[in-house]
């Protein structure tokens, strides 16, 4: 066992408030091991509206924020953290909102020369009434994530997705809508302003949703993918770009869409705290070229603690 973190004490961030909440709960659970490993003292916080009054009265050293989605994700829990003046892993206040908002992180995006999907924000009910762009098209909500409230309108389609008026949908009036690319999903993992690789996530159902991502054998991740050589080093570039544009840091994960026949890539969306369990995409990419899931973790503790500390001492 690794004696790296002995005596200081790292509260995880879990759970949560978000449809990401399930996620979160065996991220967090994962890190919170990994943290042990490595001789942290940990303890794990479900975060709730107390947040603030729960971190106050356990004084950690650092926070590792594992929470996923809505609140937890973009900027909120950020903004408690600073408040509270804690060290805290991953992306800051700003990067995090920006990352979350679909619209403004790609005129973010955009504007750095990093190439988008088309199309815009849309008023769900009008979105819902007739078709607002010819199909192919993605429906999804502009702040969620792990492909929640996500629809593929094809070629043929009679109308829209009518869930998107029924009572049970709570992501918001605006829903982003993009023309659908047609070919790989790829993903590049970024640590310390380094993309790490490449990987060809090949759903089993043909889209890759909410199972896709966290079901048993919901897909199959080929790292380094096999694409061409130009490709794969344009999408290295791209996520370091968008890593840097949006002021990333720590960990993050850039989601493309690759249409192979054309050679088209584009960059769907940055995930400002990407999954993190052993086989999720980011540590996955990390063990492949010799970053273990327990170093990996130990050195996002480390950085934020080195980024937030005053002088910036080395845990």
């Amino acid at each position: 066992m690794s004696g790296k973190l002995s005596g200081h004490h790292v509260a995880v961030l879990l759970g949560g408030l978000s449809s990401e909440r399930e996620v979160s709960l065996v991220s967090g659970e994962e890190c919170a091991k990994a943290l042990e490993a490595n001789g942290a003292t940990v303890t794990r916080v479900d975060a709730g509206r107390d947040l603030a009054q729960v971190l106050a009265a356990l004084k950690p050293d650092v926070v590792f924020n594992a929470l996923h989605g809505e609140w937890g994700e973009d900027g909120c829990v950020q903004g408690i953290l600073e408040t509270l003046a804690i060290p805290y892993s991953h992306s800051g206040v700003l990067a995090s909102a920006l990352a979350m908002d679909k619209a403004k992180s790609k005129a973010v995006l955009a504007a750095a020369g990093v190439t988008v999907p088309g199309g815009g924000l849309y008023n769900r009910w009008e979105a819902a009434r007739s078709h607002v762009m010819a199909p192919p098209y993605v429906v999804k909500p502009n702040a969620e994530g792990s492909s929640v409230g996500v629809f593929l309108v094809f070629e043929g389609a009679n109308r829209p997705p009518q869930e998107l008026t029924a009572p049970a949908w709570t992501f918001g009036d605006e829903v982003m809508i993009e023309p659908y690319i047609a070919g790989k999903e790829l993903a590049v993992a970024v640590m310390d302003g380094k993309a790490i690789g490449v990987t060809d996530i090949q759903p089993r159902s043909g889209f890759y949703d909410y199972e896709a991502k966290y079901g048993e054998g919901g897909s199959v991740h080929v790292f380094p993918a096999d694409i061409p050589a130009a490709a794969y080093e344009r999408a290295l570039r791209m996520a370091e770009k968008a890593h840097a544009a949006l002021g990333c840091q720590g960990v993050t994960r850039s989601d493309f869409r690759y249409d192979d026949i054309n050679d088209l890539l584009v960059l769907l969306e940055v995930n400002t705290q990407p999954g993190m369990t052993p086989t999720s995409l980011a540590p996955e990419q990390a063990a492949h070229t010799g970053v273990a899931f327990d170093a990996l973790v130990l050195w996002i503790v480390e950085d934020a603690y080195a980024r937030g500390s005053a002088g910036g001492r080395a845990l």
